[in-house]
């Protein structure tokens, strides 16, 4: 199994499926923001920049997929991100549920990316927060944004881990073996 899933790494067409899928999601946040007006908080913003590691680590494995260095490089990118915007998504979620039961909580207005990648300066249509923290207008089967992008962005980090693991395995250049 593990021979088998390291062979999926080192194959363009499954990066291209991270990239794909990624693009697609921030595609589908920038839809919310801008087709239907739901204004990202920070910490969407945040969420957004995890899925915006998963595509920048996925166009890396897509580079050079034999090259071991780069399927290496790409994994921890996805699984870095992926952590990353997932722990940002549970606390939206906390937020969400401190509000639910009458409390308080004001977050941030202004993104605090590193001085070296200030994304909201370089990108501010994608990356300036202009919502406030809490909002749950949009739902689907009762859950928030912020649960379903919680729940893909661990899905994203679990196979990144397993595809880390399976990095150990020896491919067999034997035809006849499987």
């Amino acid at each position: 199994m593990l021979q088998t899933l390291k062979f999926l790494t080192t194959q363009r067409w499954g990066w291209a499926l991270v990239v794909l899928s990624s693009l697609g999601l921030l595609g589908t946040a920038l839809y919310f923001q801008y087709g239907l007006n739901l204004q990202p908080c920070i910490k969407c913003i945040y969420v957004r920049s995890g899925f915006a590691g998963i595509l920048l680590a996925g166009i890396i494995g897509l580079l050079a997929p034999k090259n071991a260095l780069f399927r290496i490089v790409a994994l921890l990118g996805v699984g870095a991100a992926a952590v990353f915007g997932a722990l940002q998504a549970h606390e939206l979620l906390s937020i969400e549920q401190l509000l639910v039961e009458g409390g308080f909580f004001s977050c941030s207005l202004f993104a605090e990316f590193p001085s070296w990648m200030p994304l909201d300066q370089w990108l501010p249509a994608i990356f300036e927060p202009t919502g406030s923290c809490g909002d749950t207008s949009w739902q689907f089967l009762g859950k928030s944004m912020a649960f379903w992008s919680a729940l893909t962005l661990w899905c994203y980090a679990a196979v990144a881990a397993l595809l880390l693991i399976a990095q150990v395995a020896k491919l067999s250049s034997n035809p006849y073996r499987g």
